[in-house]
């Protein structure tokens, strides 16, 4: 047991095309960006939320992992994997789409933060990539948001550019090639 959860007491799923579930993921990404970040929808940046079929489902490379708490029914925590298609002027020529997948919309709600969920979803995209021939993965994230690059930085990734902004947005990468460490519980997420 974890911090009061049992992690035996979460499912992590791979989202499928289910009208009632997608609107479900989409409410609770948005509750999260509103809780954690102080806004509300910015199309600019969350035209991936609101088509997430487009976006996670139909590529072959692109997926979406759910955290479901099995006693409650409730979602409690998501990861998106896609492949590298970001435009970022001061990385331009980093990344490949073919061998870089970019982490989304990883979050976990504040109150199950620390009980390894983040780690569980992480694992499960991080395998995602091993098996579908990425070599690299990239993400940003926000020092501004309470323990998120420490939880980066544990997993070995590393701070290729640290843009100093008002939000506090660090860019991340990590090699994965030749990556095989699934967490037995979560080999074959589920599909929900």
């Amino acid at each position: 047991m974890i911090g009061g959860l049992n992690i035996k007491d979460v499912d992590i799923k791979t989202l499928q095309n289910d009208d009632t579930t997608v609107n479900h993921v989409k409410k609770f990404l948005f509750n999260i960006i509103k809780n954690d970040f102080g806004y509300g929808y910015v199309p600019e940046y969350h035209k991936d939320i609101l088509d997430m079929k487009k976006f996670y489902m139909d590529p072959e490379k692109n997926t979406f992992f759910v955290a479901v708490d099995k006693k409650m029914g409730k979602i409690i925590g998501t990861a998106g994997i896609r492949a590298y298609d970001l435009d970022f002027k001061s990385l331009s020529g980093r990344y490949n789409f073919e061998t870089t997948a970019s982490f989304c919309r990883v979050f976990v709600d504040k109150n199950w933060r620390r009980n390894g969920i983040a780690t569980a979803l992480v694992q499960s995209a991080e395998d995602f990539c091993t098996r579908n021939g990425y070599s690299k993965v990239y993400l940003h994230t926000q020092k501004t948001v309470d323990g998120s690059l420490d939880f980066w930085l544990s997993r070995d990734y590393k701070v290729v550019l640290d843009t100093e902004n008002k939000i506090g947005t660090v860019h991340m990468e990590k090699e994965i090639s030749n990556m095989v460490n699934a967490l037995p519980a979560f080999e074959s997420a589920e599909k929900v």
